[in-house]
């Protein structure tokens, strides 16, 4: 195992006027509190490396060698509205981590200072706002949902200001690339098409590197990017995750899940919930995020119209729908069960989430519970979960009938829908305990957090209170961006 990485800078040496470079402004009394040694071990870096004395290296205070850091510059639509430029207001990338196996990985670490791209920021994270973006990424990671993964988590004795003074903080953060849909809207709306060109060829020859130097290169790169996107929505979709924030400069080029801020896992199952306290419209409400994805979609389209002709564009945009309703028939037949298709899977879908809706059930439990419904059994334990028992008890027997029509034995078909319907889930209020030990230096119930998260699916009794909805208390957090 290596003890230090090894750094390759391909952002900052071919693409020139792409960024800024500079160096992190370290916080006061910088230490790291908490890391991932799973994330850690998938890189090669040895335990040495986290240790306090180490504590430089992920504050910004120390580079690692070989790293050369930057800002990078982008622009994009916030809230459906043109925002101009925008850019790592606060995060740096440090560099390029080469990987034994020829993969390379961006470091990127939040809270890093102020940058050229502040505007009125301050560069800054909040160790709240850390903490959630740290313990969102493992939990969408280890459901099997495309993100950034988060590797360290550093605070300080510096104090930053929000809605009231709070611990600076630090997230290094890793992914194969942080290139975003607003990179290209950047160069576009200043008219450098060159650069639009130049971001391309770069990206092609980075993450699709069979499809350099094609005829149709430009059309084939589009339509996967409009596929990847349309998989990792429909995964929301089906986890039950709110995004929040789902601007065109929040969009990851890789259709990764990029920039966790107002996040919110479903607790009782609303199709409008909205999960973000500025977005006062909705318009990121968790039912719009699929039309949103197109949206956005559109926005890099119109952005690299300087590629290739609009029917080009046209014929990769198109591939969106189907794409989308592919993943997420796919997700949810699996959530219930389903190894196969059938014309009526959507009506029985449907059923369930309208009693859902109109209850107010608990998402993530219903289809948990529904996992240990026996074909052969006409109640289910769902059963006393619900208060319109007629109705329920109605869609039930539907159901059933579509599992004894399947003739997979109850076992396996149980232990499929154990390994799909997930126990833990990153609830608000769980992540908000998180928070208040971090706080305090504490980080008990943030690692046995964490231990959950990382196996969503097993049951482990230990953990069981982590798997319970929100308490009173819990039910009505308010997320801000900040956050």
């Amino acid at each position: 195992m290596a003890s230090t990485p090894v750094f390759n800078n391909s952002y900052f040496q071919q693409l020139p006027g792409f960024y800024t470079a500079l160096e992190p402004t370290p916080l006061r009394g910088a230490r790291l509190l908490y890391h991932s040694a799973d994330l850690a071990d998938e890189l090669g870096l040895a335990d040495e490396l986290f240790a306090a004395r180490h504590a430089a290296w992920w504050s910004g205070e120390q580079l690692l060698p070989g790293m050369q850091p930057l800002a990078q510059v982008y622009s994009g639509h916030q809230f459906g509205a043109w925002a101009g430029q925008l850019g790592d207001g606060r995060g740096i990338l440090l560099g390029e981590q080469q990987l034994a196996n020829g993969r390379a990985m961006d470091w990127h670490l939040k809270g890093a200072g102020l940058t050229p791209y502040s505007r009125m920021g301050d560069g800054r994270a909040v160790l709240r706002s850390v903490v959630r973006e740290f313990l969102a990424s493992e939990a969408l990671h280890h459901l099997g949902i495309g993100t950034t993964r988060a590797l360290t988590i550093v605070t300080s004795d510096e104090p930053v200001w929000r809605e009231k003074p709070e611990p600076g903080a630090m997230l290094l953060r890793v992914a194969e690339s942080h290139v975003r849909f607003g990179h290209f809207e950047h160069f576009y709306y200043r008219r450098e098409p060159d650069k639009v060109r130049q971001l391309a060829d770069y990206a092609i020859s980075r993450h699709w590197p069979q499809l350099a130097g094609l005829e149709d290169g430009y059309r084939l790169w589009l339509a996967d990017v409009v596929e990847r996107t349309a998989r990792t929505i429909a995964q929301w979709q089906a986890a039950g995750f709110a995004h929040g924030v789902m601007n065109t400069d929040n969009m990851s080029i890789l259709g990764i899940t990029i920039d966790y801020g107002p996040f919110g896992f479903l607790d009782a199952y609303q199709p409008g919930y909205i999960c973000n306290h500025s977005d006062h419209q909705g318009r990121y409400a968790f039912d719009n995020q699929p039309a949103v994805g197109l949206w956005n979609l559109h926005r890099l389209a119109q952005a690299l119209s300087g590629l290739m002709p609009v029917s080009d564009l046209e014929q990769a945009l198109d591939r969106y729908e189907p794409a989308l309703m592919d993943a997420y028939g796919e997700e949810m037949r699996a959530k219930l069960g389903f190894a196969t298709r059938d014309k009526q899977d959507n009506a029985i879908l449907t059923g369930l989430l309208g009693l859902m809706a109109r209850e107010g059930s608990d998402y993530t439990r219903v289809f948990r519970l529904l996992s240990e419904s026996e074909a052969d059994n006409p109640r289910s334990l769902l059963r006393d979960e619900m208060k319109d028992l007629a109705g329920f008890d109605n869609w039930y027997q539907v159901y059933r009938r579509r599992l004894l029509q399947e003739g997979k034995d109850t076992d396996s078909r149980r232990q499929a829908m154990l390994a799909k319907n997930p126990k833990f889930i990153l609830r608000n209020y769980l992540a908000q305990r998180a928070i208040e030990g971090a706080e305090h230096n504490d980080t008990a119930f943030l690692s046995r957090l964490h231990q959950a998260l990382r196996r969503p699916f097993e049951d482990n009794p230990a953990l069981d209170d982590l798997a319970a909805p929100p308490p009173e208390w819990g039910r009505h957090l308010e997320i801000s961006c900040s956050s």
